[in-house]
């Protein structure tokens, strides 16, 4: 590192992280950026040369490596190569792109939807494309940190409500000048804590106080709803969401992201968002894969209830095991650990006993509310499930967490 800026801010910065690092790997502690060097049907992976049980993943319904999928990623390859040839306003739209728009906007059952590079850059690019200065933002206190960057970078004023509190919603809603546009944001499905946003109230209070309302259902897709299609499905409030947002890269096994929602918000979207005007386009196969991808959910709703079915049994045996689970009635499962450094030694626990989980600690999540942040799949077996309650509640025990 450069002597002459061995005392600044920057430095210090990056040396305390260095040190973290170091601390952890010297300890055995340290088992994130791991290399998966083969998948073996969505549930179990090899990892530094061993099958694991995988805990961590977001292929919620076992989606990866599905052979319809596969195909149609080839399929596109073959047809239109490995890239694209620019930005989607200029020469890289391709015809995969405006098929896959057409069937998200169809599953979504929202008129259009627009298709960004990453779930990131969506949530980033759409809310500060939306709002600005003199606008309200007004955000769930637990939302993804891509909403809350896109609320900062808005220059709109940003205000946050407890979490899941309709009340304090409302609040910040009647401090809101009446003249002024609402724009209120919120997870469908929280990624720390696995539970469900209240849609039915908050769309509500939407209406009454006339704001804007944009859900991300990146955990919800494939999770929520009797065919998986989402919150909306879930609580049986089609066309309450203005801003219907999701990823391409959790359930569905591609990547980027997109917004459904009128025809009108999609044109200004298209005109209007950075991240869409000044982004390469989604390469051809992951487009291609995306777009089967919603079409398998829709045919193979066995998933689904499997994917329930799964979380149930995962959920109950944590808990009569001993341990808080908080909130969750989705396939995000934390397992509260307290520490950083007990979610660290029930992680190395686990890691030893052939389940890939990873821990959540500061400044990620509070501290003292370090976790494991599990997650079951609908690739899963009931005595797979078992064996990893039986691995966590034995290392619990010894920790000290139970």
């Amino acid at each position: 590192m450069d002597i002459h800026k061995t005392d600044d801010t920057i430095t210090r910065r990056i040396q305390a992280f260095v040190d973290r690092v170091a601390m952890l790997k010297e300890n055995d502690l340290y088992y994130y950026n791991q290399p998966v060097t083969e998948l073996r049907g969505g549930a179990r992976v090899i990892v530094n040369g061993r099958e694991m049980g995988m805990y961590a993943s977001y292929s919620y319904l076992g989606l990866i490596g599905h052979p319809r999928i596969n195909a149609a990623a080839k399929a596109a390859i073959d047809k239109y190569g490995t890239g694209t040839h620019g930005v989607r306003t200029l020469a890289g739209t391709l015809k995969i792109h405006q098929e896959l728009e057409e069937t998200i906007a169809d599953f979504k059952k929202a008129e259009a939807a627009i298709t960004y590079s990453s779930g990131y850059a969506t949530n980033l690019s759409v809310i500060s494309t939306l709002a600005g200065r003199g606008d309200w933002v007004i955000s769930d206190k637990l939302n993804h940190a891509s909403i809350v960057d896109g609320c900062l970078m808005s220059g709109a004023e940003f205000r946050r409500f407890r979490h899941n509190d309709m009340e304090d919603l409302e609040r910040r809603l009647q401090q809101a000048p009446a003249d002024v546009s609402k724009l209120v944001i919120a997870d469908a499905v929280f990624s720390m804590d696995g539970d469900v946003i209240d849609l039915p109230r908050m769309v509500e209070l939407c209406r009454k106080y006339k704001a804007w309302l944009m859900i991300d259902e990146a955990h919800s897709v494939g999770v929520l709803g009797e065919t998986g299609r989402g919150i909306e499905e879930h609580f049986g409030l089609w066309g309450a969401i203005d801003i219907k947002m999701g990823t391409l890269s959790k359930t569905i096994p591609s990547v980027g992201g997109y917004v459904a929602g009128s025809k009108e918000l999609i044109t200004y979207l298209r005109h209007a968002s950075r991240a869409y005007i000044f982004s390469a386009a989604l390469p051809p196969a992951q487009a291609a894969a995306a777009n089967e991808a919603f079409k398998v959910i829709l045919d193979e709703p066995w998933r689904i209830e499997k994917l329930r079915k799964n979380a149930e049994q995962f959920i109950s045996g944590l808990k009569n095991a001993g341990f808080d689970t908080m909130l969750t009635t989705t396939a995000i499962v934390p397992v509260l650990c307290g520490s950083d450094e007990r979610a660290f030694m029930l992680t190395r626990a686990c890691q030893h006993h052939d389940l890939f989980v990873l821990p959540v600690v500061s400044p990620a999540v509070p501290e003292g509310l370090a976790r494991l942040r599990a997650t079951v799949l609908a690739s899963h077996e009931p005595d797979e499930i078992d064996y990893a309650i039986g691995v966590i509640e034995k290392a619990g025990k010894e920790i000290g967490i139970i």
